[in-house]
């Protein structure tokens, strides 16, 4: 997973507060107690005019959502309620004010304050992925403040992914610690959307489906050659060198990742079939029968994306089939969205930007000879992967602060799995598996089905 930044209320790419610091009960009158011995909070405002009008602002657009119903607890207890929704209009939270900061950040920064203002500890919620998809949900019908929109044109433009770049920003978010990513991600160390089967599956066996899912999509058969753009830890790569005779060659531009997963190759005793390298994809010259990418192309940035596809189209084979997932924008608001930095590239993953497939239909059909013969979108089941790594993450913070991370670190990473499940489960966002390939491609028959 790159970080997807969910768009909207806080943009991918999505948790309650720390287990250790609960939230007061949605009715109690002491919700400005429960933030005073919270170190990352910040001391109130000095009120004035401005902040009273800021204040009145935002709550005046939280009652008039028309999707759904918030209900505020102010410092002092005081309980503001939205509208009352019409039937099936949507679910209900709370937002419990800590700090009076709140209003100010939301007001003059909008989504990117949203966020920011969660990890400086002004708010928190009874149900933090759900009152979140609630500002997804409603941001689509409803334009943010006057002056959080003026403010969007001050914020700093993406940062670049060249070669130095890319190796900077992947690094910055995956060399956290792979002792780290072990504490919540599954046995097999896949940090990317799954498929699901079932609501209560082990999230190791939906991971293992949706590795499956791309090996065949990708059409590998025994003896092929497979490039993989990304390896990440390496799960698909051990996972179709042990259930296919093929030999895999894997990219990745993260040391700790590397280490990590060549380790696991020779452990499996699988060097022989398995070749994974620090190496940028732009550096690839080899021929391969198949090209698997999954949630990559979120860290290429979009000055990269015709070289990246004309790289694809370069070293597959004629009748090669590429299998790629990437979560991807909806084509209307893309170019807004793409202009300016958002929360998770600000704080969580430098340099991420996501796709449309629009954009990415564009590029294929005037820079390269593929096409895409099938599309799936895994939305849903994204969402339900957030929902569990968000549990697992929470469920081993005393390790997590052991590791040396501090509580601002546990409030932004929560944050950061909540707001991307909240904008998968809104589906505002989508995390699309496509196969590419040319025109005439004969593997693609062994694919069992019609390509969509």
């Amino acid at each position: 997973m790159n970080a997807p930044p969910p768009p909207d209320l806080a943009r991918p790419a999505a948790p309650p507060a720390p287990a250790a610091r609960p939230a007061p009960p949605a009715g109690a009158t002491g919700a400005a107690r429960a933030s005073a011995d919270d170190p990352g909070r910040t001391t109130s405002s000095r009120g004035g005019w401005l902040d009273a009008t800021l204040r009145r602002r935002v709550l005046d657009a939280l009652r008039r959502w028309p999707v759904g119903r918030v209900t505020v607890v102010l410092p002092d207890g005081t309980r503001v309620a939205g509208d009352a929704p019409s039937p099936g209009a949507g679910p209900a939270a709370t937002l419990v004010v800590r700090d009076p900061a709140f209003f100010r950040k939301v007001a003059l920064r909008g989504r990117l304050g949203l966020g920011e203002s969660y990890v400086d500890g002004d708010w928190t919620s009874d149900d933090l992925a759900t009152l979140l998809e609630l500002g997804v949900r409603n941001a689509a019908v409803a334009r943010p403040p006057l002056l959080a929109r003026v403010g969007a044109w001050f914020l700093p433009r993406r940062l670049d992914n060249d070669r130095t770049g890319s190796r900077r920003n992947v690094q910055a978010h995956y060399d956290l610690g792979n002792d780290f990513y072990a504490l919540w991600l599954d046995e097999t160390m896949t940090y990317s959307s799954a498929v699901v089967a079932r609501e209560d599956e082990p999230l190791g066996d939906a991971q293992r489906r949706k590795l499956e899912a791309v090996a065949r999509k990708a059409c590998v058969a025994d003896g092929d050659r497979v490039l993989e753009i990304g390896c990440g830890w390496g799960s698909f790569a051990l996972h179709a060198a042990t259930t296919r005779a093929c030999h895999v060659t894997g990219l990745t531009v993260s040391p700790a990742q590397h280490a990590f997963a060549v380790e696991r190759v020779r452990r499996a005793g699988l060097a022989d079939r398995v070749d994974l390298r620090l190496q940028d994809w732009r550096d690839e010259r080899g021929t391969y029968d198949a090209v698997v990418s999954v949630e990559m192309l979120e860290a290429v940035g979009r000055r990269w994306w015709r070289p990246w596809f004309e790289a694809v189209d370069r070293v597959l084979a004629p009748d090669g089939v590429a299998a790629v997932q990437v979560i991807c924008h909806p084509d209307r608001g893309f170019d807004r969205y793409a202009a300016r930095t958002d929360w998770v590239e600000r704080h969580v993953f430098p340099g991420t930007l996501l796709g449309s497939l629009g954009a990415f239909g564009d590029l294929l059909a005037r820079h390269t000879r593929l096409r895409v013969f099938h599309v799936e979108d895994l939305a849903l089941s994204y969402a339900w992967t957030l929902r569990r790594w968000r549990e697992r993450f929470l469920a081993r913070l005393p390790e997590v602060a052991a590791l040396g991370f501090d509580d601002r670190f546990v409030r932004r990473w929560t944050y950061y799995l909540a707001v991307c499940e909240a904008a998968f489960r809104a589906r505002r966002l989508s995390d699309l598996q496509l196969v590419l390939a040319r025109e005439g491609c004969g593997r693609l028959s062994t694919l069992g089905t019609a390509p969509a």
